[in-house]
């Protein structure tokens, strides 16, 4: 689902991850800075989806005050990696209740700055496969690769991005375009795109061929 709400000029974006990180009862275990980095990751994207330039962040920790800065620091490394300066992050921790699996939440805030381009006058990409789970710590030469996107969208070399979420490609079109649309052959339409590792980009045709050279292997034509 989309997960952004426009109000007067302000974009806020967000996602949660449970049953995630380093509990003895979560159901994928990696370190707490890799959870925290996927979210914040989903949520920075679905800004950039809506025009907005991220200006602060709300973390919601439920795993405990010990995850706190190791979630602060995934958040850390998603800002620096991209060459980014890391918003300001504030937010609330669960300290009364000890929960069992780990559970986390990140909310951007941001600064509508980009019109975005109808999508009908577009053509469009996927970029990345739609990966969940442990395929996400286990393939990352599958996932999209945001410094791509971000230099991309700044150069305009692209116009728009649409982040895959659980309902896979074929449902994340239909919200794009406001209808069904005839995919190209081949695409996992359905499979889960968990934490944005795949991405619909929207490109002019003009900018198709430079699109294609730019992004690579992993950057295939979403319409039939």
């Amino acid at each position: 689902m989309r997960n952004e709400l426009l109000v007067d000029g302000l974009v806020i974006t967000t996602d949660n991850s449970a049953a995630i990180g380093e509990k003895p009862h979560d159901i994928v275990n990696v370190p707490d800075e890799v959870a925290a980095k996927f979210a914040a990751r989903v949520a920075l994207a679905e800004q950039w989806t809506a025009g907005g330039e991220a200006t602060a962040i709300l973390l919601h920790n439920f795993s405990g005050e010990e995850h706190w800065p190791r979630y602060v620091s995934g958040i850390t490394q998603l800002f620096s990696e991209l060459n980014m300066s890391v918003p300001p992050v504030s937010g609330s921790t669960e300290s009364n209740i000890e929960t069992l699996q780990s559970g986390l939440a990140v909310t951007v805030i941001g600064r509508k700055l980009r019109a975005l381009a109808d999508p009908h006058e577009l053509e469009w990409f996927i970029y990345g496969e739609p990966l969940v789970g442990e395929a996400v710590i286990n393939h990352p030469d599958r996932i999209a690769d945001l410094r791509i996107v971000k230099n991309a969208l700044d150069r305009n070399q692209i116009e728009r991005i649409w982040p895959v979420g659980s309902g896979g490609i074929e449902l994340e079109a239909e919200k794009l375009f406001g209808r069904k649309m005839p995919l190209a052959p081949g695409i996992a339409k359905q499979a889960s795109g968990g934490p944005a590792t795949c991405l619909l980009i929207g490109v002019q045709t003009s900018k198709a061929v430079e699109a294609k050279r730019l992004f690579g292997k992993n950057f295939y034509p979403l319409i039939e």
